[in-house]
């Protein structure tokens, strides 16, 4: 099997992972790859002897095994929580709020950014809020009052047009990697963090990491005013950045099991549920302490896997493209 890395050596900083992945597999499986985008890498041709497609990277659809109602419709995550939660499965649900007044006359009441503050109320004056059809972490943020909520919803209204609120949940989060219903792998994920350098405080040290999220398209953390934050790290020392745990943002992921097969179970009930042939399903473990509570998160449709380039397993990045190539019939008529 050919070392992944060549296929990234040699391209921009900016080239798509997923283009790099699709090179790779079709090097390894005996398949065409051609980018058709000026080296870009956004778009791009794979043939074989049977068949010739295109896929796109980028805010495309990577996964053309998954239809386009289901990746749809999981990709709205209001929607997703109530297929989910008609199909038995455990989720974490939450409302959904508008943040401009157009189309208002096509919906219905209750879900305007004036009511947002009535449910951050119900939810205990505390919640966890998201753009509904958000990916990368982006403005995915815990509010603890409802003036910084006021000021959250203002700030994401540049950008999105509705949110969607939450709870704010305590316990183990794990992604699970299905292709079907084959666990592909499972990862426990861990919030960002600064290390510190025994010389600037933790204020200066969220600046510089907010202005790399920024750079790559990306909602910066909220700094308060707390005084703890103009303490300096001594050097080494990590400060956990609460809230949210993407790669993208900063997070980490590492390859291992949940503690139980039920999380396993809960993951592919999720997937079925949305009729999705590839997914991601993020979900709580261990909820509150109680190794039996759980409850499904969110579920990706368009997943990245960066993670296995890092964890060297490109043995799976080349496996889910196999099922890709295969689904689209590129190996046969």
């Amino acid at each position: 099997m050919r070392n992944l890395e060549q296929f990234r050596s040699g391209k921009p900083s900016h080239y798509p992972d997923q283009s790099i992945y699709a090179a790779y597999a079709c090097a390894e499986l005996g398949l065409a790859f051609r980018d058709i985008d000026a080296g870009t890498g956004l778009v791009f041709n794979v043939s074989s002897a049977a068949r010739s497609l295109h896929f796109g990277a980028g805010r495309c659809s990577w996964y053309p095994q998954n239809n386009a109602t289901a990746s749809t419709l999981a990709s709205d995550k209001y929607f997703a929580g109530r297929i989910l939660a008609q199909a038995g499965v455990a989720a974490l649900g939450g409302e959904y709020f508008f943040l401009h007044d157009r189309h208002r006359a096509h919906r219905p009441a209750g879900h305007e950014r004036e009511d947002a503050p009535v449910y951050f109320a119900e939810l205990g004056g505390s919640a966890f809020v998201k753009p509904l059809t958000g990916s990368r972490g982006d403005f995915a943020q815990a509010l603890y009052d409802e003036a910084a909520l006021i000021r959250h919803l203002g700030e994401v209204a540049h950008y999105y047009d509705a949110v969607l609120m939450q709870p704010i949940i305590a316990g183990a989060e794990y992604r699970v990697f299905l292709l079907d219903d084959e666990i592909l792998y499972t990862a426990r994920k861990q919030p960002p963090s600064v290390a510190g350098d025994g010389v600037r405080t933790i204020r200066d040290l969220l600046s510089a990491h907010n202005h790399v999220l920024q750079s790559r398209g990306l909602s910066p953390v909220s700094i308060g005013l707390d005084a703890a934050l103009d303490a300096v790290l001594p050097e080494g020392e990590r400060w956990e950045i609460p809230g949210r745990m993407n790669l993208s943002a900063g997070g980490t992921m590492v390859l291992e099991a949940p503690p139980s097969d039920a999380a396993l179970t809960l993951a592919r009930q999720a997937a079925q549920a949305l009729g999705l042939r590839v997914a991601a399903v993020d979900l709580f473990t261990d909820i509150g302490g109680d190794a039996n509570a759980m409850q499904v998160i969110e579920v990706n449709s368009n997943p990245s896997i960066r993670l296995l380039e890092q964890s060297g397993r490109g043995d799976l990045i080349l496996k889910i493209w196999h099922h890709t190539f295969s689904a689209m019939g590129l190996f046969g008529v």
